[in-house]
């Protein structure tokens, strides 16, 4: 399923909990995990000791990746270590790309100060940016998260975009023996500009259910088992609550959907969920 995982690593708490996941998921997948420190260039890191010019950022990525690199070799994981330096968001972005890492896993909170480049908002233009999955993991220090997962959920509108990212997670769902839960959402009335009428919603609710038998076809052709939601209400929030009822361990889900009265799936949908999930959350782009 993957094969090379990148991960951008600054050494936090929460970047560190995310290490042994993403050393669960590689073990499993007998992946090789790639260790990413971006020094940042936007920030003024470098000194003069003695006659030389010393990279602050630099030496403290090499102490990072050095020490997540020997957790991992704790797990009997390969990975490859590197610090390079950039503009972290599309450094990570254009890094996964030239060297074909098949997911990037990103920690969507860093440490605050000296190396901070994995607050949320780089995470979320890795996300933007990326031509790759993207796993986001929103973790402290003091939590623990499932894997194998047992439970995927797969949001879908029934666009080309949704359906791509439903397909890299039900083969996630098979090579786990996981059983996806398919949901579409109609959004609430209330949410949109105008009166809807009658008909209007009854066919947006039928358009909703198409998606996810559409879907649960294409599951039961892949031998995974699949249960259906239509669930009605704001995108983001009737996500997480799906994940909460069903108690579910990872979303897969597009970065684009589809745009009109049942849109479900925009990219501000997707990065509101990668904001907010309680659990990680792979997102697939429309075109790798």
């Amino acid at each position: 399923m993957y094969d090379d995982i990148l991960l951008p690593y600054d050494g936090s708490d929460g970047a560190t909990a995310v290490l042994d996941h993403v050393a669960a998921v590689a073990s499993w997948a007998d992946a090789t995990v790639h260790l990413l420190y971006v020094a940042d260039t936007n920030r003024n890191s470098v000194s003069v000791v003695g006659d030389r010019a010393v990279d602050g950022l630099v030496q403290k990525g090499e102490e990072v990746v050095s020490e997540a690199a020997a957790r991992l070799d704790d797990h009997n994981v390969a990975c490859r270590t590197d610090v390079v330096q950039g503009n972290p968001a599309p450094t990570i972005v254009e890094y996964a790309a030239g060297y074909g890492h098949d997911l990037i896993v990103v920690p969507t909170h860093g440490r605050e100060g000296l190396s901070r480049y994995l607050v949320g908002s780089v995470a979320e233009k890795v996300v933007r940016l990326a031509s790759t999955p993207v796993l986001s993991a929103r973790l402290r220090a003091d939590e623990r998260m499932a894997f194998p997962y047992e439970r995927v959920l797969l949001p879908t509108d029934g666009s080309e975009a949704a359906t791509r990212a439903a397909t890299h997670g039900l083969a996630l769902a098979a090579a786990l023996g996981a059983t996806a839960h398919l949901l579409s959402v109609v959004d609430d009335p209330s949410l949109w500009a105008g009166e809807r009428s009658t008909l209007v919603e009854q066919a947006v609710e039928e358009n909703a259910r198409a998606a996810v038998t559409d879907l649960a076809e294409t599951a039961a052709a892949d031998g995974v088992e699949a249960v259906t939601h239509v669930d009605n209400g704001a995108p983001v929030e009737t996500i997480q609550d799906r994940v909460d009822a069903d108690d579910c361990h990872v979303v897969v889900m597009g970065t684009t959907g589809r745009r009109g009265t049942d849109r479900i799936l925009l990219g501000s949908v997707a990065e509101k969920t990668v904001r907010s999930s309680s659990v990680p959350v792979i997102t697939v782009p429309s075109e790798e």
